[in-house]
C-alpha cells in the first residue's frame, strides 16, 4: 500500500519539478516549496478524515505514508536552504524557511478543519 502511494507521490513530485523548471525562473527552489506546502495540506486533510472515520488505515497508508512521504521533500528543503546560504542568498533562505513553515502549518490546519 505504501509503495503504491509512494510511486505516485514520487512521480507527482517529479512532475511539479518539471513544470516549475519550465515556467518559473531559476534561483529559488519553487518545486520543493510547492510540494511541501501541498503535502502539508493533503496530510492535514487526510488526518482530519481519519479522525472522522471517513477513511481507513489502508487509505492512510496509500495517501499519507506513501504519497505524501514520497511527494514532500523536507530533506531537500534543508539542503537547498544550506545551498542558498552558502551562495550568499541568506535572505532567500530565510524567506523560503518562513513561507514553508508558516504557510505549511496553516495549510495543514486548513486541511484538518475542512473535514470537521
Amino acid at each position: 500500500m505504501v509503495g503504491i502511494g509512494g510511486f505516485f507521490g514520487s512521480v507527482a513530485r517529479y512532475g511539479v519539478k518539471l513544470l516549475t523548471d519550465k515556467f518559473l525562473p531559476d534561483g529559488f527552489p519553487y518545486a520543493t516549496l510547492i510540494v511541501n506546502l501541498l503535502g502539508c495540506f493533503i496530510i492535514g486533510l487526510l488526518f482530519g478524515m481519519v479522525g472522522n472515520k471517513q477513511i481507513g488505515n489502508n487509505t492512510w497508508l496509500v495517501f499519507a505514508t506513501g504519497f505524501c512521504g514520497a511527494f514532500t521533500t523536507f530533506s531537500t528543503f534543508a539542503l537547498e536552504n544550506n545551498v542558498l546560504a552558502a551562495d550568499g542568498q541568506s535572505n532567500s533562505a530565510i524567506v523560503y524557511t518562513v513561507i514553508s513553515l508558516v504557510v505549511g502549518l496553516l495549510l495543514c490546519r486548513l486541511g484538518m478543519g475542512l473535514v470537521r
